[in-house]
């Protein structure tokens, strides 16, 4: 790789880490028309199997509205172990895990989150963009979903995949 292919991967991948901490804190700070700006014009975002999939900026923006409007009256994410794969200059993968925290209007009990975002990205005019995120759950406490995808866990005894 010459220095300059390698120099533009450092930033990108940069650039790709503090999209997904913006998410978080455009999330948090209850600030979803920030948020929506953060993706595609035509993205899809998948919150799991209970909700139908938000398609595009303006449904995307409504929808978490219409949660942190609703249900939450405060929320903290917090990711980690951020992997980022490149298809080519201008298309990745990421994969993060999540801790996340919530404290609902209704006053029921915190809800807690143990998950992991899937994101496809791409670059745009306006710089790196979410093009999809995913949302999978490995284990969840007082939390308002009853079902979330999985995180695709290898079962006791299978073969292992390719890491």
């Amino acid at each position: 790789m010459q220095v300059e292919a390698v120099l533009q991967e450092i930033l990108d991948r940069q650039a790709i880490a503090g999209l997904i901490h913006a998410y978080c804190r455009h999330f948090d700070r209850n600030e979803p028309k920030a948020l929506a700006r953060l993706f595609t014009a035509d993205a899809r975002v998948d919150y799991g199997p209970e909700f139908p999939d938000l398609v595009g900026r303006p449904a995307i923006e409504q929808g978490v509205a219409r949660g942190l409007e609703t249900l939450f009256a405060a929320t903290s994410h917090h990711v980690s172990n951020i992997e980022i794969a490149f298809d080519g200059p201008d298309a990745a993968r990421s994969d993060c895990y999540l801790y996340a925290w919530q404290r609902y209007c209704d006053g029921r009990p915190d809800g807690e989150l143990w998950a992991s975002y899937h994101h496809r990205l791409v670059r745009t005019a306006e710089g790196w963009r979410i093009a999809l995120l995913v949302l999978s759950a490995a284990g969840a406490r007082s939390f308002h979903r009853a079902t979330m995808h999985g995180i695709g866990r290898r079962p006791a005894g299978e073969p292992e995949g390719e890491a």
